[in-house]
């Protein structure tokens, strides 16, 4: 997480429609299309950690009162 690099990433069927192709914005438009595809999970369990933290947080802050 602390660097990053650029990722281009197809599936099969996606690179054998976009080879033949001359012009080059509709694979980049796959390319973050399928980037964005793959955050998406980070995110949700990024979510539910910080959800479970804040609730474990609060329960020991009860009990200590």
């Amino acid at each position: 997480m602390i660097f990053t690099t650029p990722v281009e990433a197809q599936c099969a069927m996606c690179r054998a429609v976009l080879e033949n192709e001359e012009g080059r914005e509709t694979a980049k438009g796959i390319n973050n299309g399928i980037v964005y595809l793959m955050i998406i999970p980070y995110v949700l369990i990024g979510v539910v950690g910080y959800i479970i933290y804040r609730n474990k947080r609060k329960s020991a802050t009860a009990k200590k009162l």
